[in-house]
């Protein structure tokens, strides 16, 4: 199980890019939403947005889907090691729901049909980093 270390670091990788996909996204959703009135700011920012999502967080959400998958597949007695694989996964099954809704709101926000504010999406920035940290602490302190 040599290359069992290498699919690690690059799922740890993958895991970096995608949440910087995930912190990053929503940030662009509220400029878009705040500076709505200026047509050639938010054409920019669509751009940013089809770009970041498809070309960054999608292959660095399946990336890190398939090496975690690779990882479990190789190592399956992760499942006997206690309870923090479960809620490892259950976060990162969180987190593929919220990729696909900044998918989701990103098509609204494109054609002009998205109701949400700044605010909202402000506040729905946060998401993703509770579920980082309850990843990582569930990765490092592995409680029983």
């Amino acid at each position: 199980m040599e290359y069992y270390t290498w699919i690690l670091a690059f799922h740890v990788m993958s895991f970096m890019s995608w949440m910087a996909m995930l912190f990053y996204q929503p940030r662009l959703y509220v400029y878009h939403q705040e500076h709505a009135d200026n047509r050639g700011f938010v054409d920019v920012v669509k751009i940013q947005e089809g770009k970041l999502y498809h070309f960054i967080g999608v292959p660095a959400m399946w990336a890190t889907l398939l090496s975690g998958g690779a990882m479990i597949w190789l190592n399956p007695g992760l499942f006997q090691s206690g309870i923090w694989l479960w809620v490892k996964l259950v976060a990162a099954a969180l987190l593929v729901a919220y990729h696909f809704s900044l998918g989701w709101f990103m098509a609204r926000l494109q054609k002009g049909e998205c109701s949400k504010s700044g605010k909202f999406f402000r506040a729905y920035n946060e998401v993703p980093t509770l579920l980082m940290i309850i990843i990582v602490i569930m990765v490092v302190i592995k409680p029983v």
